[in-house]
């Protein structure tokens, strides 16, 4: 599964004056695609926390097509772009009903041992998950 796809309907208090979606709540619809995108190939964040493992967000870009607003239901595509030793990249599309595609973006995150705060191998059984897909 490369791909993971989920529905979301903007909520009033992620608008602006203009009900618009604010900025920096894309960030958040990409995190939950992410998640959901780890959790159905068997990876959770839960899981990998409690095995010392972090997995910040090292690069975030965002470009916006066209403005979601109050009350729309958005499609929030994610796709798994690639996986070397210690980083994972994601990209993002999110689409409106009427499947026009308003936002793109791209993510990184690094693999963190959360004793020593520095960068990691990902763990096996991380890569394994991966390698199924």
């Amino acid at each position: 599964m490369k791909t993971y796809e989920f529905n979301v309907r903007v909520r009033y208090s992620e608008t602006d004056q203009m009900g618009v979606v604010y900025h920096g709540n894309y960030a958040q619809y990409f995190e939950m695609g992410r998640v959901e995108w780890l959790r159905n190939i068997g990876i959770s964040y839960k899981w990998m926390e409690e095995n010392g493992v972090m997995l910040p967000v090292v690069s975030l870009t965002t470009n916006y097509k066209k403005p979601a607003r109050y009350d729309d239901l958005l499609r929030v595509k994610t796709i798994f772009k690639s996986q070397t030793s210690a980083k994972i990249e994601f990209d993002y599309e999110i689409y409106n009903e009427q499947d026009e595609l308003l936002t793109i973006g791209n993510s990184v995150l690094v693999f963190v041992n959360m004793k020593t705060g520095r960068p990691m191998a990902a763990p096996d059984y991380v890569k394994t998950q991966l390698l199924r897909i």
